[in-house]
């Protein structure tokens, strides 16, 4: 049996095994993509890059991105007062890649911060996990759980690049004015009344009532009212749950420093705005992207945006300051990413390496692109003479 019929036999399992013969939204999205033998990412299909793969990263344009990051790390480092160690926990490092820019960069430049890092890795399936260590070999990496990090241990920074967008959702609609839930069911068990959604081979989605009060909640923190009459009925979307959990952890984790989370989405107001009224659930495929979960299974990354208000308020909740927020061009513009590009045209590489970099450079910085990705950067235990010294990344470039 191949992957994809045997995660479809896990999932039609469960479902036929709950009360009610279905599963949220996240616990499918969880399974198809983090099932510990079938799941995208935990299988041999994740190809991230733009020869063949499913979508591409900062990290696979080149070692720029992790370059600039260490440069911000750094400043950190230095603002913390230099502890030994400082800890630099990557959370979802994908290929590692950005941690392998990252060592080279900090091996060859920064002689004196080299020794005090303490570089961790945070990774979920197994396969990435084996990349990982091999591709980083010749470097001191340790990896661990989330869950296993002791309390109030961590002095440095934590710090992700489009890991909560891969977070499991749940998704829901608005019916009658009524905050409803969208489940998903084996097509053989699925009514068709009223609240049947969607047919595919395998799988149908059904409405039913919210799983969780912690739907209310959620919309409580970020001060969205979805009972206004400015929400169309059958409007749907999706909440990121899971996103508010990893940063409760996330929180407790940190004893002084900072969290620094790179990804596409938006705040509050602008994701549940009352037009974008079918959500921003994608899945990617081979540089293509729909919004059909129900097919590849196993096979496709799915994926939703974050909310950037969520993070920060729930962050103030669990101790962490908001720092800044900005969008990832102006960041590693600010970090020197301008001067890179400035310098390209006196640098003795061929015109078909030039014009390649240069691509690549700006790519990073598109507004339309990885450019317009939010940085969101929060902060516990700092002093206040810390929490004064701006960082380098935040500064808006001249």
């Amino acid at each position: 049996m191949n992957s994809n019929l045997a995660l479809c036999a896990v999932i039609s399992d469960r479902i036929t095994n709950t009360p009610q013969k279905r599963i949220t939204f996240a616990e499918y999205m969880n399974t198809v993509l983090y099932h510990p033998e079938h799941g995208y990412y935990s299988s041999k299909v994740v190809n991230i890059g733009f020869k063949g793969g499913d979508f591409f990263t900062s990290a696979s344009l080149g070692a720029d991105f992790g370059e600039l990051l260490a440069e911000q790390f750094v400043q950190m480092w230095e603002i913390l007062g230099q502890p030994q160690p400082f800890s630099l926990v990557e959370m979802g490092a994908g290929q590692g890649l950005l941690a392998l820019h990252i060592l080279n960069y900090y091996q060859l430049h920064y002689p004196d911060f080299f020794p005090a890092l303490d570089y961790v890795i945070i990774e979920k399936s197994p396969e990435l996990q084996r990349e990982q260590q091999q591709r980083l070999q010749n470097y001191s990496v340790r990896w661990c759980n989330l869950a296993d990090i002791p309390s109030n241990s961590i002095n440095g920074c934590f710090f992700s690049n489009e890991l909560v967008d891969a977070f499991p959702v749940n998704q829901f609609i608005l019916q009658a004015g009524e905050l409803r839930e969208i489940y998903v069911t084996f097509t053989s068990l699925a009514k068709k009344d009223e609240n049947y959604l969607l047919l595919e081979k395998e799988f149908a989605e059904v409405i039913g009532e919210i799983s969780t009060p912690h739907f209310i909640k959620y919309f409580d923190l970020i001060n969205i009212d979805l009972s206004a009459n400015i929400y169309p009925d059958g409007y749907r979307s999706e909440i990121n749950l899971a996103a508010l959990d990893w940063l409760s952890i996330v929180a407790d984790r940190l004893q002084r420093g900072y969290v620094v989370t790179v990804d596409y989405g938006y705040p509050a107001h602008r994701y549940y705005n009352p037009r974008r009224s079918q959500g921003t659930l994608q899945c990617y495929y081979q540089h293509r992207y729909h919004n059909n979960p129900y097919i590849n299974i196993g096979r496709q990354d799915i994926t939703a945006h974050v909310d950037f208000t969520a993070l920060e308020l729930w962050g103030e909740q669990c101790g962490l300051t908001k720092v800044g927020f900005t969008q990832q061009g102006l960041f590693l513009m600010a970090l020197g990413l301008g001067e890179r590009i400035a310098s390209l045209s006196h640098q003795d590489i061929s015109i078909a390496q030039l014009l390649s970099r240069r691509e690549s450079l700006h790519k990073l910085i598109d507004p339309t692109g990885l450019g317009g990705f939010g940085v969101l950067v929060q902060s516990k235990g700092l002093q206040d003479h810390e929490n004064y010294q701006p960082l380098k990344g935040l500064i808006v470039p001249k």
